[in-house]
């Protein structure tokens, strides 16, 4: 399972855990589905996707998955069934129906066809590392990362974290292109989005792009920044950097997802394990160079 994006946190404090501490933890909330008149639950699931474990570990990382499942009840047909009601109650009394006794007709719509919604099942994933002081969410959203965090901070008792950056990085995003002073492991792509610092200014989205060209430092040189920027780290991934220090779009190589392809197919669990144990490897390798890069040691003292 290879992660498509990265939220990354540093612990700031150092956190003694083992695998069964947090399988005891973590099985105080398990998940599990939609009673008949819920419209979402939420807990902790297996992250090979079978079995009883609620935390999978290899070198010293903890790996774990929060399941989410939600009734399906789509705001057009509450509406139209409300309206339809309405009219029918406005037709027999010929008067009109308040907004609370319409707000009441709407919840005894929702409770009435929730048990014949169909259900949707999401999984946010994320790891802990205590050796090197990260946690590292699969979101793209903060509002996922933050609800994947408050779930484990209440499963675990504590969970002392902060961003990997707590200020932007733009500024030093900007300066790769416009004083060519990209690090060596990192390739410039096609792709960025540029900002003014004016309150409501511009924004300049381009894709298929050389970020060197005129064009682009006329943009930089009449004051905008750069706030998203796609690189290729190290020959190992491709990725859109954020100023937030946030990554989307994250895509390893082949290189790195064929390195375990000599495990037979039938062997699912192995395959797992040997590639959550690669990419989690080289997610904490790329977080330590984050680090040294963006000069972030005295963020995290």
């Amino acid at each position: 399972m290879w992660f498509k994006n990265l939220k990354l946190y540093h612990l700031t404090q150092v956190l003694e855990l083992t695998e069964d501490d947090i399988q005891d933890k973590l099985a105080e909330f398990p998940f599990r589905p939609c009673g008949s008149q819920e419209l979402a639950t939420m807990g902790w699931t297996s992250p090979l996707g079978q079995g009883d474990m609620l935390v999978h570990s290899a070198a010293g990382k903890f790996w774990v998955t929060l399941k989410k499942q939600e009734r399906l009840l789509p705001a057009a047909v509450i509406n139209a069934e409300l309206a339809e009601k309405v009219a029918l109650v406005e037709a027999e009394t010929g008067s009109n129906v308040g907004k609370k006794a319409q707000q009441e007709m709407k919840e005894e719509i929702v409770q009435r066809l929730l048990p014949q919604a169909f259900t949707k099942n999401s999984f946010s994933h994320g790891f802990i590392s205590t050796q090197d002081n990260l946690v590292v969410v699969d979101a793209s959203a903060d509002g996922k990362a933050e609800t994947f965090l408050a779930m484990l901070r209440k499963a675990l008792g504590s969970l002392p974290v902060v961003p990997l950056a707590k200020q932007s990085v733009q500024a030093e995003l900007t300066h790769w292109l416009t004083d060519n002073s990209v690090p060596n492991d990192v390739v410039i792509l096609e792709e960025a989005e540029l900002r003014s610092m004016e309150e409501d200014g511009a924004i300049v989205r381009c894709k298929n792009q050389d970020l060197a060209s005129e064009e682009i430092m006329n943009h930089l040189s009449a004051g905008k920044t750069v706030q998203k920027i796609a690189i290729e780290w190290d020959e190992t991934f491709s990725a859109l950097l954020q100023e937030d220090m946030a990554v989307k779009r994250l895509k390893f190589t082949d290189v790195m997802t064929e390195q375990n392809d000599d495990i037979p197919r039938e062997d699912k669990l192995a395959k797992m394990d040997a590639d959550f144990a690669l990419m989690s490897a080289e997610i904490v390798r790329f977080s330590k160079r984050l680090v040294e890069i963006f000069n972030l040691q005295q963020e995290q003292e």
